[in-house]
């Protein structure tokens, strides 16, 4: 017979067996817990109505879970802005802005890929996409391919970082606890710091190594430079502002609590769409009209909002009638531009792929978080959880002993795991350890429990966030240099990009170091709690039957006090009472 605590390593030893042979994990997973569950039922671990909770969870947890549908939403956004042609005018109009330093496609592919993460989300449209237009010019222009094709893949992996990355939405529903949980607002808020300092970093390196190597990161030649001046700038604004636009559509609303995440999907959905309407060539004067009046309507609509509108008094019928209106508006030149999109054949031909990939990395997800729960279920059936818990809070050197072999062994799974796969089956298990480890590393900073817990997970999950970007970027294993090697030309060789990866990598690393060590980069934005009372102005007196004399009775609105309990009063009559009193300062 197998000891209980023998179990859980047979699990996880079980189901890496089952994904060298590989075989696919989600099914991987599903085979594993199932098999374990019948074996645990046979040796009495639990009995047959336990395993009732794998498809209480499956329609509870995974069908029924309105955050997962913001995962669709957000590719299809990033399908569409991928061949919408955003990213060539943005990296365009970059080169050319930073063109005459030393490094300036360097920078611009740098920051480009910080813009075109917080709109798309989506590491491999990203990815292939900047690699198609920016690899050819920066090799034209004699940039050092090692370099360029790290700087590459690391600007496009930027995107699991920046908000609204996929990686943090599945993070927030995986990262929950008994008593807290990580919400996609706050994981959104805390990982702006980090993804700034990223961007710095890139940014430093790219310096240094200009300096270094000035031959591997020449200027653009004068003569390849066609805009200057003011249709520069204007060139540059014409792919800056759309993008912040959406991004504001997207990030803003959600942060300022007008939608939730699923509804900030949605909207940036919609905008892409209207986006690409705007940039196909077969835009008219009559979509510029109805584009022109949605705009009007909605600055109509803000107005009367910001200045009409107020909490304390209902607003006026010529302002409300004016309010519906614009939205009226608004509404029509929406309906005007999605029709458009369907009738022009190109947009529709995109709209159709776009559909095609969402599916596609819809279900993949879906069926991954099927089959975790079944296993996460039936480890934690056979104290998986105590098993786990054990072996990370008995390591030496508390929390920073926790962290460290927490991210090597992170970025050890990264080699072979995809961070969909990390974040279902490894998250959920060492969520409620870190909870209990962190929250008292943050707990002066954050003011109370139940903030330091929160600010915990989130801070966690960043730090794994940040770690699983490598994911993409270890050689001969990572997605983004399988991304760049189908996209490259031949004279590309596959050595080049492995190569060029590795200080990327090690830069990223230095990004988990950072995290860890200074924990207020993810936890400033956050909402912080107190450990005051909750009012001063309130004292809470016990009546007990037999008051001692420091005691006073309670007094009631008709300044007489409570007679004591005679015999025939009821059980619960008897029961001590709490009396609020007001305190005279």
């Amino acid at each position: 017979m197998i000891p209980l605590e023998y179990m859980p390593p047979l699990m996880f030893g079980g189901l890496v067996l089952f994904m060298l042979v590989g075989f696919p994990v989600a099914f991987s997973l599903l085979a594993v817990g199932l098999s374990f569950g019948l074996l645990s039922i046979e040796l009495g671990f639990f009995n047959v109505a336990f395993l009732q909770a794998v498809p209480q969870r499956i329609f509870g947890s995974v069908l029924a879970n309105d955050l997962l549908l913001a995962i669709p939403f957000f590719t299809f956004m990033g399908a569409i802005l991928e061949k919408c042609g955003l990213a060539e005018d943005m990296l365009d109009s970059m080169g050319q802005l930073f063109g005459p330093i030393r490094g300036g496609l360097g920078y611009s592919v740098i920051i480009v890929g910080f813009i075109l993460g917080a709109i798309t989300g989506t590491v491999a449209a990203q990815v292939i996409a900047m690699a198609m237009i920016s690899l050819p010019v920066m090799m034209r222009y004699g940039y050092n391919i090692r370099y360029t094709t790290g700087v590459l893949a690391a600007s496009g992996t930027i995107t699991q970082l920046v908000p609204p990355s996929l990686v943090l939405v599945v993070l927030a529903d995986q990262l929950k606890t008994q008593t807290s949980s990580a919400d996609v607002g706050s994981m959104y808020l805390g990982a702006w710091g980090p993804s700034l300092v990223q961007i710095a970093l890139f940014i430093l390196y790219t310096f240094i190594l200009s300096r270094i190597k000035p031959d591997w990161l020449p200027a653009v030649p004068k003569e390849a430079r066609t805009l200057q001046g003011r249709a520069l700038w204007m060139k540059c604004l014409q792919g800056i502002i759309p993008s912040a636009v959406l991004i504001f559509m997207v990030l803003g609303t959600m942060m300022l609590g007008i939608a939730t995440p699923t509804e900030s999907g949605a909207m940036g959905a919609l905008g892409a769409i209207i986006l690409a309407v705007l940039r196909d060539k077969e835009f008219n004067k009559r979509d510029k009209l109805a584009f022109r009046a949605g705009l009007a309507g909605l600055g109509a609509a803000l107005i009367v909002g910001l200045f009409f509108y107020s909490d304390t008094q209902e607003i006026s019928k010529p302002a409300k009638l004016a309010l519906q209106i614009a939205l009226v508006v608004v509404y029509v030149a929406i309906v005007w531009l999605v029709t458009r999109a369907y009738r022009i054949a190109d947009l529709r031909a995109l709209i159709t792929l776009g559909y095609q990939s969402t599916m596609r990395l819809t279900a993949m997800v879906v069926f991954i978080l099927i089959g975790s729960t079944c296993f996460s279920v039936v480890f934690q059936g056979v104290d998986g959880g105590v098993w786990v818990e054990h072996i990370f809070t008995s390591l030496p050197g508390g929390w920073i002993g926790f962290l460290l072999i927490v991210n090597l062994f992170i970025f050890f799974l990264a080699f072979f795991l995809d961070f969909f796969e990390i974040a279902f089956i490894v998250v959920p298990m060492l969520a409620p350890v870190a909870e209990k480890i962190l929250a008292p590393v943050l707990l002066e900073s954050m003011g109370s429990p139940q903030a330091a817990s929160s600010a915990a997970l989130v801070w966690f999950g960043v730090m794994l966030c940040v770690n699983m970007q490598t994911s993409f970027m270890h050689p001969p294993f990572g997605f983004a240099l399988f991304y760049l090697r189908g996209v490259a030309p031949k004279e590309v060789k596959s050595s080049d990009i492995y190569w060029g990866a590795l200080p990327w990598v090690g830069l990223q690393m230095i990004m988990v170091v950072l995290v860890m060590c200074f924990p207020v980069m993810v936890t400033a934005l956050l909402d912080k709690g107190s450990n005051k009372p909750v009012s001063d102005n309130l004292v809470i007196e016990k009546t007990i039957n037999e008051p001692d004399a420091d005691v006073k009775p309670p007094v009631f609105s008709d300044n007489t006090e409570k007679p004591a309990s005679t015999p025939d009063t009821p059980p619960e009559e008897e029961q001590p009472k709490f009396q609020f009193q007001e305190q005279q300062k």
